[in-house]
Parts: C-alpha cells; structure tokens; sequence
C-alpha cells in the first residue's frame, strides 16, 4: 500500500476544504510547488494533485502552476479536478501528469475511458468513484447516481480504468476516521488496483487499511494538521510499525 499526500490547489495556494466545500479551507499554504517537493523529498513515491478552481470552473487559473509542479518533481503525478472533456485529459498527459483521475465526465460518458486507456494505456487512467450513502455522487457531490461504487467499479474495468479512487465522501475532511465496509465492497467488485480516499486520520486507520487489498491511501488534512505523521506512516505500511 502507497501512501499518497494531497496537493489540492484553490487560487494558486495549497489548501485543504472540509467535505469539498468552497469557502471552508482549513488549511493554506502559499507555494503548491514547494509544497510539492518537500513530500518528494520527505519520501513520497506519487502525489495526488486536484485542481479545485478547475473542479470549480476554471481549468486554465492554475494551468501554469501545475506545468511548474510537473518539471520540478521527479515521482510520478496523478491528478483530477476539471477534466470535463477527453481533449483536457488529454492536454494533461501531454504536459507530463503520469495519470488523469476522471470523475463526472466518466460516469456521463464511458466511451472516454475506454478511448483514453486505448490511446494512452490503462495505467495512465484513474477513475474515480465517490460515494455517499451508498450511490456515487458526482458534480462536486451533488447530484446522486443510481448506481453504487462496486457497480460502477465493475463498468469501467471492463471500460479499461487501470485503477479506482474510492472517496468515502460519508467521511471525507471529516477527521473522525471511516467505515471499511464500503471500501471491502468495492475491491470483492474489481480485480484492478483501488486507491482510498475519505477520513484517513490516525496510524491507526492506515494499519486498518494495509490490512485489506486497497492499493494506495490519499491523505490530506491528517497529514497537514499533524494528525499522522508522514514519515511513521511510511515506516507504517513498509515495516508493520505501526503503533497502537
């Protein structure tokens, strides 16, 4: 299991919002790049970026800033927020973003993922689910689909995602930790690899998780507010040193 920091960037700042929200940043921090290499250097094999004035709608407002990031990191970059159309997937890769994670535009329109894994593989290919009470939502949250995460998941493996992003939205920026179920759920649904992301608060939580199959953790506010510590949940997942 991969554990991932969280690089959400709102008017050229890194910031954390609570459950997605506009308007309720709990943490900002004034150089995203910095930002970025110091989990490189802090040892972090791939950063999960979000674009929240693309998710919001602007996708060209921080376009520099995120070319910026993409030169001066070496480990790999997976990122979502604002990819409304294949043409912006694609724009992204082109740029050098290792993975895109498609959302919205996915569940509205399939044929993307199979058009884009076909193009540029499966492993550039992230799409993610996030759910609440049991449906996916999409558009920022706030619309639900008829359907769950595990029948989704299914959908778009045979689509070709080469990986999910499982969102706990029940839980998301929350910090009171999350309910397994969900998650077990999903990966008895899919055989590709499943990255979690909703109420990772504790060392507790992470050694939770290394206990199932998820592949990879997404962890922002716990990590910014020193909930967890980066460098124990590292020696966490590698050594079983978690403490209890």
């Amino acid at each position: 299991m991969i554990i991932i920091p969280a690089v959400d960037i709102k008017d050229g700042k890194c910031v954390q919002l609570v459950q997605g929200q506009p308007e309720t940043e709990q943490v900002v921090i004034e150089n995203p790049a910095e930002v970025a290499k110091d989990w490189e250097r802090r040892g972090a094999n791939i950063l999960h970026i979000i674009d929240l004035d693309g998710a919001f709608g602007d996708k060209e407002k921080n376009l520099d800033l995120i070319k910026k990031i993409v030169n001066e990191v070496n480990v790999p970059i997976q990122m979502g927020g604002g990819i409304r159309t294949k043409e912006d997937a694609v724009n992204l890769l082109k740029i050098g973003v290792d993975k895109v994670i498609l959302g919205t535009v996915a569940i509205e329109n399939p044929e993307i993922v199979e058009e884009l894994s076909s193009e540029f593989g499966s492993s550039r290919i992230i799409v993610a689910l996030d759910s609440k009470d049991s449906k996916v939502v999409i558009k920022g949250w706030s619309e639900k689909t008829s359907k769950s995460a595990p029948e989704f998941g299914k959908i778009f493996e045979k689509r070709g995602a080469g990986e999910i992003l499982f969102t706990n939205v029940d839980f998301e920026g929350l910090l009171k930790g999350f309910d397994t179920k969900p998650l077990l759920d999903l990966l008895n649904a899919v055989n590709i690899p499943v990255i979690y992301s909703g109420g990772v608060t504790s060392i507790e939580d992470i050694e939770k998780l290394s206990k199932t199959d998820v592949s990879g953790v997404v962890i922002g506010s716990a990590l910014y507010k020193g909930k967890i510590d980066f460098e124990e949940s590292l020696k966490c997942v590698a050594f079983g040193a978690c403490k209890n």
